[in-house]
């Protein structure tokens, strides 16, 4: 019963949280509609619609996930006709006579102005706004979900849910009474309510729009993660120092706020956050360094997942830390799979990928992912991206970019005490954490002295181009140069500029930049025949000196022999705005962009 009472004030936190903002519009359009036939089964709808696909996802796996998705499209054309049912009547009409009954029916359920609001019309808007609401993940919530995945489907994971949903409908229920008094005395202000119904249609489709690129799932919850955690965790302190049954219920003790350590004899449990289950690894093109794995044959094993491109820099830069990591934990249990996913045609070539895996010193299984199979299954939208899976196969740990290495090692760590592969003691939870002597485009970036920002020679992302011909997409074109303002690139010689690079079609042209940063990597490849290409490099009109990359000499020499990431300038003092210049002595070569660090 505590852990009822626990759950629905949870859910009432939300209103205090960005992330029920994609619902609000969808909400306030039934202000001052009947509470009865009106607010309440939409409210109804709502939560038992979240209860239900909650249920689902945490105990069903993926395809939970993708029937979802598919409520979730349905539920926003659904949405999108009642918005624009409530801008104007007249839109319908252009539309196709099914879609325009449909949108009509739902309009004259839903209760529009002219008819009388139905219990079934306000149920199936409340339906539509459950499946598209993604509350926040707060300690309770996770709670709920944890204790739902270790002990699979049953009445009580549903009535918590549900309680934990009431409790939000609850307090939409009091915004909607404060709303309806606000848009009342709007539409005396106004003479009518023409203009708020308006209004109101251009807020629910304004919300459908977030919703379909994903802003409710990744701003929203963004900004909401440090907004109600604090609340809720002392809600569980407070309750659970009372009263066990919380811990009792689900087998576990998440009670305390760091919940770092077990007390003596239990367990223990880590406070990370279940963030979902483990998607399939099926689609890949091929496995590198290792016989194709599953998520069933990886479970019991803690999983570290690295998606990555071979050419990025971001990667690059993380890439010390997961062959350390790698390294250090494959005796206690961990296991990484790096998901190469590429971002340029050339990283599609098994080849290439090869032969990155050896300069690169990687020697953990890599699934070659050239058709978006894994990267899609995860929605993962980044490189490089790490997920960390528990021995259970549920997602706990997620970081994007680069950094956090730190609290990434932290909650690998954790996750192996968990799964009874480390001690849990305190000092074993958190132990030294690795530093890599990384070296070259590895090393970590300046970010102190970062000016310039990855730019891309191709057509179809260029900017900043400044020849004075302008940019001629897939023919041969002369290019000169002039004088350049910072971060302002251009081409000299006989260049055919394509979609994703450039190719020189005449030996002795050049690509200039004025750029501001410690490094400067260039994405260069050879010709299509595979004949190297030699180069030369100057800064401000000299050779480099001291100041060269890892891939050039003090002089400024360098030979592109494969197509990869180039690392060309590494200014070692006085770091400031400089023209860099790379000529080409042979034909053929190929520059995809230019990334700083």
């Amino acid at each position: 019963m505590t852990l009822l009472v626990v759950a629905y004030l949870g859910g009432m936190l939300t209103i205090v949280s960005p992330c029920i903002l994609p619902a609000l519009p969808f909400v306030f359009a039934r202000a001052e509609k009947p509470f009865v036939t009106s607010t309440l089964p939409m409210l109804a709808g709502m939560a038992i619609t979240f209860a239900a696909v909650a249920t689902l996802a945490a105990v069903g796996g993926g395809w939970a996930v993708q029937a979802n998705d598919l409520g979730r499209l349905v539920a926003l054309a659904l949405l999108a006709v009642f918005g624009v049912a409530l801008v104007s009547s007249r839109v319908a009409g252009i539309l196709t006579r099914p879609a325009v009954a449909f949108g009509n029916r739902i309009l004259h359920t839903a209760g529009e102005p002219g008819s009388a609001p139905t219990f079934g019309g306000s149920l199936l808007i409340g339906v539509a706004t459950g499946l598209l609401w993604a509350p926040c993940a707060g300690p309770i919530l996770g709670l709920v979900l944890t204790g739902a995945a270790l002990q699979g489907a049953n009445v009580q994971t549903t009535l918590l849910l549900l309680a934990y949903a009431a409790g939000a409908a609850t307090s939409l229920a009091l915004a909607l009474l404060v709303g309806g008094r606000l848009f009342g005395a709007m539409k005396r202000s106004l003479g009518g309510g023409e203009w708020v119904r308006r209004g109101l249609g251009v807020a629910v489709i304004a919300g459908v729009a977030a919703i379909g690129l994903g802003l409710d799932t990744g701003l929203f919850a963004t900004l909401s993660s440090a907004n109600t955690d604090r609340i809720e965790r002392a809600l569980l302190d407070n309750f659970g120092s009372e009263d066990p049954e919380l811990g009792q219920e689900l087998g576990m003790s998440m009670l305390a706020s760091n919940a770092a350590v077990q007390t003596a004899g239990k367990p223990f449990q880590s406070d990370l956050p279940v963030e979902g289950t483990f998607p399939s690894l099926d689609g890949t093109v091929e496995w590198l360094n290792s016989a194709p794995l599953s998520t069933e044959a990886l479970r019991g094993k803690v999983v570290l997942v690295n998606f990555w491109t071979y050419s990025c820099i971001n990667c690059i830069r993380a890439l010390p830390y997961v062959r350390a990591w790698a390294d250090k934990y494959k005796d206690q249990g961990l296991v990484v799979i790096g998901v190469h996913t590429p971002e340029f045609a050339f990283e599609r070539n098994v080849q290439n990928i090869r032969k990155a895996l050896t300069d690169f010193q990687i020697d953990y299984p890599i699934a070659v992912d050239s058709n978006f199979k894994v990267w899609r299954a995860f929605r993962n939208s980044y490189w490089p991206a790490l997920y960390f899976i528990d021995a259970k196969g549920r997602i706990r740990h997620h970081a994007f970019g680069e950094g956090n290495y730190q609290e990434s090692e932290k909650a690998i760590q954790a996750l192996l005490a968990e799964a009874g592969e480390r001690s849990a003691s305190d000092d074993d939870v958190t132990p030294d954490v690795v530093t890599p002597d990384a070296k070259g485009a590895q090393a970590a970036p300046d970010l102190a002295h970062i000016r310039s920002s990855e730019t891309y020679i191709g057509y179809q992302q260029a900017s900043n181009f400044a020849s004075p011909e302008g940019m001629g997409g897939d023919r041969a074109r002369t290019y000169t140069t002039k004088p350049l303002r910072l971060n302002q690139w251009a081409l000299a010689g006989n260049w055919t500029v394509g979609a994703e690079q450039a190719t020189l079609n005449q030996a002795g042209g050049g690509i200039i930049y004025r750029f501001s940063a410690r490094d400067l990597h260039l994405i260069l490849g050879p010709g299509a025949d595979g004949q190297p290409v030699r180069f030369q490099v100057t800064i401000d009109g000299k050779v480099p000196g001291e100041n060269h990359g890892a891939d050039i000499d003090a002089e400024g020499h360098g030979t592109v022999t494969q197509t990869r990431l180039y690392q060309l300038v590494r200014q070692s003092r006085d770091i400031g705005e400089r023209t860099f210049e790379v000529r080409f002595l042979d034909p053929g070569v190929a520059a995809f962009a230019f990334t700083f660090g």
